[in-house]
């Protein structure tokens, strides 16, 4: 094919991942610019957009959405400008038809509401976020037909639930299953299946491999005061604002993590047959969960060389741009160490949390709530309500004994308990 531009699936790919070709966003003979979204690729970490490598019209579709690729592999090839102009017909060099659209975006009627019409062109246009692409596909919803509450109108995850919800309801035709996953021949009443994501698929096998397959995991739990750190964070939040960072506790307890890994640098490590691999970076994990994407772990760099209010404007750039779906693999390759702040969403305690392979450790942190505790000793003791939560750490028992689990918790509960600016 002299000429031609070859599309090529990203040469970088996190070790041990896989991934899926997740939709074309053009059809074959359909123009394309350069750096224009052309092709939705979903691995078990996150989804990404593939841009287009040079302009033109789409001539060949070699793997087909729902098929695994390889990093580097050949994906399809474009027709550049000056070949098409001579081409006559873009449409006629292609020999494969497109494949159907999961969504039926492109059947909308010509004739809709402004605000519909905008929708349609946003995802004909591939401007929608690819986890509201993902969920209209899924529910079989067309965009210009869901009414969007985000800013400019624009469609949010919780939009296309609220409206897959009504249409479930009101008894519409099921939701079409993906490729790969059929519906089975006899429906159960009262049953609806929502297939397997590849995200979800992935993300199973790494927890089974993790639990049951590779380290045997014990956890140890304490609890922590936060009296002090909700004092330093009331005097620094209006600051930290003005900068336009929010403060949360998350960015304390990745200060405090640090803290203990320095005291136990078992914590940040790797077991492998030959030897015990200790990361001299601390790059922490953030378990962050994700609507319509299940749980992502974006990566905080180099956590070990930030002061609070650079882990904070970190922490604020990783988990915006995960709930944007604008992650890309880079973000969660690398990690030595995770925190599950698993206490935002009422939790308040989790064990064990399993270990995200190949690390050697992950911190829960629980709810805060007020609780009654016993302070100071002999006469002057007495009980008082503080606000506190119960923190574990759940840890690969090849690479630490109690005695080290316990030695980094008491690091990171006195970092907590006593914090000091």
């Amino acid at each position: 094919m002299s000429g031609a531009v070859e599309i090529r699936a990203p040469a970088e790919q996190t070790e041990g991942t896989r991934s899926q070709l997740l939709r074309w966003l053009k059809r074959v003979g359909e123009r394309v610019e350069e750096n224009e979204p052309l092709i939705e690729i979903e691995t078990d970490k996150v989804t990404v957009e593939v841009a287009a490598p040079g302009a033109g019209v789409l001539r060949e579709i070699l793997k087909r959405e729902q098929e695994e690729i390889a990093p580097g592999e050949l994906l399809g090839w474009l027709d550049p400008p000056q070949k098409t102009a001579l081409a006559g017909s873009a449409g006629s060099v292609a020999h494969e038809a497109a494949p159907a659209r999961a969504s039926s975006a492109h059947g909308a009627p010509a004739a809709v509401a402004p605000a519909g019409a905008a929708r349609a062109a946003a995802a004909a246009a591939g401007q929608l976020s690819p986890a509201v692409r993902r969920l209209l596909a899924e529910h079989g919803l067309d965009a210009a037909s869901v009414t969007g509450t985000g800013e400019g109108g624009r469609l949010t995850v919780e939009d296309v639930l609220r409206a897959a919800g009504r249409t479930e309801e009101g008894a519409a035709a099921p939701a079409p299953t993906q490729a790969g996953n059929p519906a089975p021949e006899v429906a159960v009443a009262g049953v609806r299946q929502v297939p397997h994501s590849a995200v979800r698929r992935r993300t199973a096998a790494h927890m089974v491999q993790s639990l049951l397959h590779t380290a045997p995991h014990v956890t140890t739990v304490f609890e922590a005061d936060m009296s002090a750190v909700l004092a330093d964070r009331a005097q620094r939040r209006e600051s930290f604002a003005q900068r336009g960072v929010p403060l949360t506790l998350t960015a304390y307890f990745v200060q405090a993590a640090v803290a203990a890994i320095r005291a136990v640098p078992e914590a940040n490590s790797r077991w492998t047959e030959a030897a015990l691999e200790i990361h001299e970076a601390i790059h922490i994990g953030v378990a962050t969960a994700v609507e319509g994407s299940g749980l992502l772990v974006p990566v905080l760099r180099d956590a070990h060389r930030l002061d609070l209010l650079e882990t904070a404007r970190g922490l604020e750039d990783l988990v915006s741009r995960a709930r944007g779906g604008k992650l890309v693999p880079a973000d969660l390759r690398g990690g030595t160490f995770t925190i599950s702040n698993h206490g935002v969403s009422g939790s308040l305690l989790a064990t064990p949390i399993i270990i995200n392979q190949p690390q050697s450790a992950i911190l829960g942190v629980g709810k805060l709530e007020r609780r009654p505790a016993v302070v100071g000793e002999g006469e002057a003791e007495r009980i008082l309500v503080r606000p506190r939560c119960y923190v574990t750490l759940t840890l690969d028992h090849r690479v630490m004994d109690g005695q080290q689990a316990n030695r980094f918790m008491q690091v990171f509960i006195d970092t907590v308990d006593n914090w000091r600016s």
